[in-house]
């Protein structure tokens, strides 16, 4: 059963599309160590890739480390760019402003991992509007 649940809270998500909250998201590249959270240790990245670093509007201090969201592309400035109907869990694994690399745009809610970003937008974006909730 616990196979399913990510299954089932996508699914929630999608029927219910109203109930996250709204922000800007950009993205992030490799070298992705050390991070804010867990340091040098290779074992906080998900298998999947999927994580992210955030704003000071999640950070809250640290306490956002671990955290899971699930994030979905909702627009952009250019018509196209979301992935329709594609939501992704990602981790949080570190403090957008003291990453060691660059965001592809600054001043966003999440940095989402290249390999994140990727699934629910057009990689060639900078930045996209998102709609996020933790889980």
């Amino acid at each position: 059963m616990n196979h399913l649940l990510p299954f089932l809270l996508l699914l929630l998500t999608i029927l219910h599309p109203s109930h996250g909250e709204v922000g800007t998201s950009a993205q992030y590249a490799p070298p992705f160590l050390p991070t804010a959270c867990y340091g040098y240790d290779p074992g906080q990245f998900p298998s999947s890739n999927l994580f992210a670093a955030v704003g000071d509007g999640i950070w809250d201090n640290g306490a956002a480390c671990g955290r899971q969201y699930l994030v979905k592309c909702i627009s952009a400035a250019d018509p196209g760019t979301c992935v329709p109907d594609q939501v992704i869990q990602v981790r949080i694994v570190d403090f957008a402003l003291t990453a060691v690399s660059p965001p592809s745009y600054d001043g966003t809610t999440m940095v989402l991992s290249d390999t994140a970003f990727g699934t629910i937008a057009n990689s060639t974006a900078l930045s996209i509007n998102i709609e996020f909730q933790q889980i």
